[in-house]
C-alpha cells in the first residue's frame, strides 16, 4: 500500500458510514486500515463536531450522516461533505 493517500482517515470513515450506516467499528477499522480504537476516536470526533449522530440499535450502533455540513479546511470550506461522498463514494445515497 502507498505511504500516503489523498483522503484522510476521517474521510475514509465517513465513506464507510455513507456506504453502510450500521457498519461495525471493527469493520470500519479493517476497511480503513486503522485500529478499532482509532476508528472509535474518529467516530467520536465526527459525532462531537456534528457530522454524525450515533443511535443505538440493539447491540449495535447506526449512524446518521449530515451531508450539508461544510468540509473543515479553509481551502475546501465552500464544499459540503455530501459533495465529497458523491464524488468518491460508489453508492449515490446523499
Amino acid at each position: 500500500m502507498a505511504d500516503w493517500t489523498f483522503l484522510t482517515n476521517h474521510a475514509h470513515v465517513l465513506l464507510c458510514v455513507f456506504q453502510d450506516p450500521s457498519m461495525r467499528l471493527r469493520d470500519i477499522a479493517v476497511e480503513v486500515g486503522i485500529t478499532e480504537r482509532a476508528a472509535q476516536r474518529i467516530i467520536a470526533e465526527l459525532v462531537a463536531d456534528g457530522y454524525l449522530t450515533r443511535q443505538r440499535d440493539g447491540r449495535r450502533n447506526s449512524y446518521q450522516l449530515y451531508p450539508d455540513l461544510p468540509l473543515r479546511h479553509p481551502l475546501e470550506r465552500h464544499h459540503h461533505i455530501g459533495e465529497l461522498l458523491r464524488a468518491v463514494g460508489s453508492i449515490d445515497r446523499v
